[in-house]
């Protein structure tokens, strides 16, 4: 997996904890939990370190929606996963301007979930006809929804050892 000191160096400034998955297992090989006032940072970040957006997706669990960037490597075998939990007004920042192919990204999920993209420049509807913003047709109703717990992949490797890069002690700093 690509990981240069500066990247390392560049999480722990960002308050960002990289946690080493299995690949043969999830298909990628890190994972970062993020807040939506980090995420710009860590797109560019990204974008910085030479890795390409691969999508960008939503899974409904309860009580919120979680949101999903997946990130790729240009030239070796490195994907990293961006993943946040929506506040109340299910919206976050827009990376379209980081990321010109968010764009489509991120306006598929406005409609499907309903998420909406602070500061888009277009986030009118991509797929669902004009007159469909309330469909959302890929949420669940709360009675069909799972808690996060129970779709999570923490559940099965809680008892294996992960390696896991800490953010940076605010104190030292």
């Amino acid at each position: 997996m690509h990981q240069t000191d500066r990247f390392r160096k560049a999480l722990q400034n960002l308050s960002l904890e990289l946690q080493i998955v299995d690949f043969d297992r999830r298909g990628y090989h890190g994972e970062i939990q993020l807040a939506s006032d980090r995420l710009r940072d860590f797109a560019g970040l990204m974008l910085e370190e030479e890795y390409f957006l691969v999508f960008v997706s939503a899974v409904p669990v309860s009580p919120t929606l979680e949101l999903i960037y997946q990130f790729a490597h240009f030239s070796c075998q490195s994907r990293i996963v961006g993943r946040l939990f929506l506040g109340e007004d299910a919206g976050v920042p827009t990376i379209s301007d980081i990321y010109q192919g968010a764009n489509w990204h991120e306006r598929e999920a406005k409609d499907f979930f309903g998420i909406i993209f602070h500061d888009h420049p277009n986030l009118e509807p991509l797929v669902l006809p004009e007159g469909s913003e309330d469909l959302k047709p890929l949420l669940k109703s709360e009675d069909k929804l799972k808690s996060y717990q129970e779709v999570s992949w923490q559940t099965v490797e809680a008892e294996e050892k992960v390696e896991t890069v800490k953010p940076a002690d605010p104190e030292k700093n």
